[in-house]
């Protein structure tokens, strides 16, 4: 089962659900505001996907973090900053068995849903 994590409200998330549907992928949802982003989670994002494809450090939430965060950003301030910001965490993220990917790309996302 793929699993797609993002926020219900963002485009990105809901262009990627629109995607999925006409492809006729059957997916769980996991929506950080109303199901949470725990720390296990947080820990397997961070082990599967490298942070500079994690994090969006071009959107607003990235931006409106002081500047001393976003220069001492790395694996150990990581988990606490992503906690307390899912909006951080680039969209989507998906995970079909032990296989993850961050980011909308079309092209990606047909090879990802193949994937076995």
């Amino acid at each position: 089962m793929i699993t797609l994590y993002g926020i219900a409200n963002c485009d990105t998330i809901k262009k990627t659900r629109q995607w999925m549907d006409k492809q006729s992928v059957h997916y769980a949802f996991h929506d950080y505001k109303k199901l949470g982003l725990s720390e296990p989670l947080i820990s397997e994002l961070m082990n599967a996907l490298p942070l500079d494809e994690l994090v969006n450090k071009r959107g607003t939430s990235w931006r409106q973090l002081p500047p001393e965060a976003q220069h001492a950003f790395d694996a150990t301030t990581a988990p606490a900053l992503l906690m307390a910001n899912p909006s951080l965490i680039r969209r989507p993220v998906l995970r079909n068995g032990n296989a993850w990917i961050a980011g909308y790309d079309e092209a990606c996302l047909q090879l990802f849903i193949q994937h076995k």
